[in-house]
């Protein structure tokens, strides 16, 4: 596991572009729902820092949709989510 899962933010944000109705959300989108789940503001330098070295490192892709980020996981970012997911559901069940 590459240390893109060390950061719970970095996992957190995956888990959120995996979970997204059309595979795709705005960087203010995911900042919004990172909020809401931590119950807790999220300094925007950090946290587009997290969604940079995610995209530095392949995971997630970016685009501009006018005036807008959109961000979206790449094959590996899926991989690596699944990946994740059954780590723990095992861990749970053992």
């Amino acid at each position: 596991m590459g240390k893109w899962l060390q950061s719970g933010r970095r996992r957190d944000v995956c888990y959120l572009l995996a979970a997204a109705e059309d595979g795709e959300l705005r960087g203010q989108q995911l900042k919004s729902r990172l909020e809401s789940h931590y119950d807790d503001r999220l300094e925007p330098k950090a946290f587009y820092g997290s969604l940079s070295a995610l995209v530095d490192a392949g995971f997630v892709e970016k685009r501009t949709d006018g005036i807008h980020d959109v961000y979206a996981l790449t094959d590996a970012g899926r991989r690596r989510v699944r990946e994740h997911y059954q780590w723990v559901r095992e861990c749970l069940e053992e």
